[in-house]
């Protein structure tokens, strides 16, 4: 019982990870990358499709993207999907879509480091209450005598362990993200 309580805890945590891991992917460096416009959604038919699904998406150099469409007729609306997807990216477009990245300013760094930090401290409030909701089931099986108060305590014990090694993972990707932001 209580170990499925500590693995359940433990996924639901690392699932917390992954999506950190993705927050970090969406915020911009330097460098161009193509899980930047993974979030960009394109209308294909009166449908609204992600923009990896409707066109090939690959670094050209350290600064530009290339975005190939499947169909040509797709241009237009691709080039209009990156302009308004709020990244502040200006594509250009000929055979294919060029998508040149801005040099990233001081100020904009600092943003883009507050944004990290913001999505960092997301992910701590979402791995407490992932522990919280543990911690309670845990109280409710001693409440009703499936476990001795010494197993509650211990089970306590190792869930605020796993809970501090995800933190403390939460931090290291902060901090490796925050220097490849102020990295020039």
């Amino acid at each position: 019982m209580l170990n499925d309580l500590k693995k359940d805890c433990e996924a639901r945590m690392s699932k917390t990870m992954d999506a950190l891991e993705n927050a970090f992917g969406r915020v911009r460096t330097g460098r161009a990358h193509p899980s930047m416009l993974k979030d960009v959604i394109v209308p294909y038919y009166g449908t609204d499709t992600p923009l990896m699904q409707v066109a090939n998406v690959n670094v050209d150099d350290a600064r530009t993207l290339i975005v190939q469409p499947y169909e040509r007729t797709m241009m237009a609306t691709i080039d209009k999907a990156i302009r308004n997807s709020n990244l502040g990216l200006n594509p250009m477009t000929s055979d294919v879509i060029r998508v040149p990245l801005p040099a990233l300013t001081e100020e904009t760094r600092r943003d883009m480091q507050k944004l990290a930090r913001s999505e960092a401290e997301n992910s701590r409030v979402s791995l407490r209450n992932i522990r919280r909701d543990v911690l309670a089931d845990i109280k409710e099986l001693q409440k009703e005598k499936e476990i001795s108060e010494d197993d509650e305590r211990r089970a306590s014990d190792e869930v605020q362990k796993i809970t501090d090694r995800f933190v403390a993972e939460v931090d290291k990707l902060l901090a490796a993200k925050e220097a490849e932001l102020m990295q020039v």
